[in-house]
């Protein structure tokens, strides 16, 4: 399999870290992939016409892309554990929902600083999109540690990879002030092996 890989992107990292807890890392090929909705460059249009990473090529079917959609075939190629059965199920897949829409503003407040010209930026659309990041913290702190403190699974996984891209791109907004049982968990899940191996670089 080969997947199309930035090791800048946080919904890249989702599908290396479940690659690395599943045992198949050496199950696929990283193709370097790299652009912006305004200069694609080398994303993989023709594998995904969003023009979107991670993108998973394999050779019994179609490419498949969006990160929940790779992660949870992987998952299963593996034989599960990482989506607990109902009714647990649904929490970790909301709790997949809250990180991967933290990633989301969290990127587009990058593009609103490096793809939109300069007298065109809105501080306001900036701020409105960090008002999500910083909710979702919020509700991570005071209704899912009992969650977070369960076993491994991917709803854990895409809120420490969203975390690590705030660390990465919005570090200067200090996003663990007020939430020190969230800070303690990412760096608990920080320092597994999955995480350390797949940081995010420039």
């Amino acid at each position: 399999m080969r997947l199309y890989h930035n090791p800048a992107s946080p919904y890249v990292r989702k599908v290396m870290v479940l690659l690395a807890e599943t045992g198949q890392a050496d199950a696929v090929t990283l193709v370097p992939a790299s652009g912006t909705p305004v200069a694609p460059g080398s994303l993989p249009v023709a594998q995904n016409p969003l023009g979107k990473i991670p993108a998973l090529e394999r050779p019994d079917g179609p490419a498949l892309y969006d990160s929940r959609v790779i992660c949870r075939f992987l998952s299963e190629r593996a034989g599960g554990g990482l989506y607990p059965p109902p009714p647990l199920l649904w929490e970790t897949l909301t709790l997949e929902a809250t990180g991967d829409g933290m990633m989301d503003a969290a990127v587009l407040m990058v593009y609103e600083d490096r793809v939109r010209p300069e007298d065109r930026r809105l501080p306001e659309w900036v701020e409105g999109q960090w008002s999500k990041v910083a909710r979702a913290l919020d509700a991570l702190e005071g209704r899912w540690l009992a969650h977070l403190a369960g076993p491994l699974d991917i709803g854990q996984i895409a809120v420490a990879c969203a975390l690590g891209y705030l660390d990465f791109r919005h570090g200067a907004r200090s996003w663990r002030e007020g939430r020190p049982g969230l800070a303690a968990w990412y760096a608990r899940t920080a320092g597994r092996d999955s995480f350390r191996a797949t940081a995010p670089a420039t």
